[in-house]
């Protein structure tokens, strides 16, 4: 069945590691962008479509400003991202024209996605660059990025780009050859586990937690790209990008690397830019009754079944519903502040018009603008 869902995929969206395109010390690894360049153009002529998102734009920048150790300071990270992305996106133009191929450059913050409208803004401007036969090149915006705005790591942008584009997989292409069941690099018994049918907190356990300066993620931010790729419906695919001529390989059926299984009940695509990009602001803690109702009989909230207000947050915001016990389970745009919920929660609907004087809507949070996790 994987061999089956990689040999049908149409659209893929491709994430280059930082590891594989730049290295301390050396800059650019130019031998390796062309090397890849010549894969993705492989997939490209098979009547695929491709999608890029890169890292490496900070590391190439600290080479070329000559820095002795990684910048931690936010204004020299930027200043190496800005002279690094241009030096960067030179380097992948002139390998993908070499080869006949149109490359367009996309920078990204998560306020981007975040706003609806932009959201959908970026998915026509993508769709058009690819209707065209352009390969979309995509990083985040390290110059003006700030912890408000940023993605944080490139695999989750990967992840939101594939349900920006409806991709059909996502392919992150690593330094080593996908998930282990331990660190290979510690644990010499460690052995490949080849597909994942479902991301469990084991499997993320396994995922581990290393980072390095110059890679932000690591195998767990690997992971839980993955997984939220498979709320989108899209399958994930990591292998190890240092190996010429993989990628077509894989994609024509030779096995290699984690395959992860998607969720086939895939959400509409306005529930899930709700669930997996928007940024929650506060948490409402709800009664069991709350809790049935919305989980199980699609009901939408109302003030009544509010235990706590937790955050600070205005009307049209995303905040998260958890149970007595804290766990979470939902996810929706409230129609009041945290202020006036704080005023009315515990409250029957006719009793909140006579507290507050009026009400614009009955719901805390309509079912249209809520999405349920687990």
């Amino acid at each position: 069945m994987q061999d089956q869902l990689l040999t049908r995929t149409k659209r893929l969206v491709v994430k280059i590691g930082s590891s594989l395109v730049t290295s301390r010390g050396e800059g650019l690894r130019l031998d390796h962008i062309s090397s890849l360049t010549k894969d993705l153009t492989a997939v490209q002529a098979e009547n695929r479509e491709v999608v890029v998102v890169t890292s490496g734009a900070i590391v190439s920048g600290i080479d070329q400003l000559e820095l002795k150790t990684y910048p931690h300071a936010l204004p020299l990270k930027q200043a190496a991202a800005a002279v690094g992305q241009s030096r960067l996106m030179r380097a992948y133009e002139k390998s993908f024209e070499e080869l006949g191929f149109k490359v367009a450059q996309i920078l990204l913050t998560h306020q981007d996605l975040a706003d609806r409208k932009r959201f959908l803004n970026a998915r026509h401007t993508l769709t058009s660059l690819i209707r065209f036969g352009v390969i979309p090149i995509i990083n985040e915006n390290d110059t003006v990025s700030v912890d408000e705005i940023q993605f944080g790591d490139n695999d989750t942008l990967a992840a939101q780009v594939a349900h920006v584009v409806d991709a059909d997989l996502l392919v992150i292409l690593s330094d080593v050859a996908g998930l282990y069941t331990a660190d290979p690099r510690q644990d010499p018994s460690a052995t490949l586990i080849p597909v994942v049918k479902e991301i469990t907190k084991d499997i993320e356990q396994r995922a581990g937690t290393s980072r390095t300066e110059e890679s932000t993620g690591g195998m767990i931010t690997k992971v839980q790209a993955a997984k939220q790729a498979a709320q989108f419906g899209v399958s994930t695919l990591i292998i190890n990008g240092e190996t010429p001529g993989l990628l077509p390989c894989v994609l024509n059926g030779e096995p290699s690397g984690t395959y992860f299984m998607p969720n086939y009940r895939r959400l509409q695509s306005r529930k899930q830019w709700i669930a997996f990009t928007l940024r929650p602001k506060g948490h409402l803690i709800l009664d069991d009754g709350a809790v049935q109702a919305l989980q199980h009989r699609g009901k939408s909230l109302l003030p009544s079944g509010i235990l706590e207000v937790k955050g600070e947050f205005q009307p049209g915001d995303s905040v998260i519903c958890a149970d007595q016990h804290g766990e979470e389970f939902g996810k929706g745009l409230v129609n009041y502040s945290s202020h006036t919920l704080r005023y009315i929660k515990g409250q029957k609907t006719s009793e909140v018009l006579k507290m507050t004087g009026q009400q614009e809507y009955e719901e805390v949070i309509h079912r249209d603008n809520l999405v349920i996790l687990s």
